[in-house]
């Protein structure tokens, strides 16, 4: 008699927020494995799905509020029930010309603090995460102590800290959000590797998605563009650049880098540097 093998459970890779570079990363991690795309505006995830269905990935679609912990723990236990998770991707938030300051607090800030918590819970062993920073948040300017209190306070009460509750205008919040991204992600990566798991993440800098197009039409868009000028690449950045280094910190070949953040800006945090 011959003998059975049972199939090992496909992997489970997780993309929060569809936008450009979710999508270029969708497709790179989303082979081979169950894809779980979960974003706000289900209209676009939905037609984004089902273009990946058409395509031949296993694709599981559902909304997600991120800054609801709720919304984000139901979104976890959905992809544990369909495998190991072993990719988690957020890339989720607003940027300030399309939100009012306690909105991005709200979904950068929180929103990703929510993430790394619920999906601590699940990854699966040898797993890897990546959260999408931004390189402003290489521009702040906080102290020590600010710094400190935001990578070790609770969650919930993140938004009380006086650095945070200071904030009155999009302009500050979102470098402030997103160094607290990176700042969260050092902090987690003790508890992630308890679980087997790395965790990491990317500081793009600017990189032709819709949001970004949005920034540049802004009244903000020469000093973007001047950014770009003189960064040692001279080019705005490609979503491919971006699904290219989280290719690369989810995979075997980064497997001794866990919190650390990879500024993938083409040299404009460098050119801007006043050494």
């Amino acid at each position: 008699m011959s003998p059975t093998y049972e199939q090992p459970a496909r992997e489970v890779a997780v993309v929060i927020g569809t936008g450009g570079m979710g999508q270029a990363i969708a497709r790179r991690e989303g082979c081979g494995r169950r894809l779980v795309l979960a974003d706000f505006d289900t209209a676009p995830l939905g037609r984004f799905a089902d273009v990946l269905r058409d395509e031949g990935f296993d694709v599981t679609a559902v909304e997600v509020d991120v800054a609801d912990r709720a919304s984000v723990a139901s979104v976890a236990a959905l992809a544990d029930g369909l495998g190991p998770v072993t990719r988690v991707v957020h890339t989720a938030g607003v940027s300030p010309i399309q939100a009012a300051a306690n909105v991005i607090l709200a979904v950068d800030l929180l929103g990703t603090a929510f993430v790394l918590a619920e999906f601590e819970r699940v990854v699966a062993a040898g797993g890897a995460g990546v959260v999408i920073s931004s390189m402003s948040g290489h521009f702040s300017r906080l102290s020590a102590e600010d710094e400190r209190a935001l990578a070790v306070t609770p969650v919930e009460e993140l938004l009380d800290l006086p650095v945070v509750a200071a904030v009155a205008s999009p302009e500050a919040a979102y470098p402030l959000s997103k160094r607290a991204n990176q700042l969260h992600v050092q902090a987690a990566a003790t508890a992630w590797g308890a679980r087997g798991a790395r965790i990491n993440s990317i500081s793009p800098g600017v990189i032709s998605t819709p949001m970004a197009r949005q920034e540049l039409a802004s009244e903000h868009g020469d000093r973007m563009r001047t950014m770009i000028d003189a960064s040692g690449t001279g080019r705005i950045g490609t979503t491919t650049d971006i699904a290219d280094a989280a290719a690369f910190l989810l995979g075997p070949a980064a497997s001794f880098i866990t919190g650390a953040d990879l500024l993938v800006d083409g040299g404009a945090v460098a050119a801007n540097r006043r050494f």
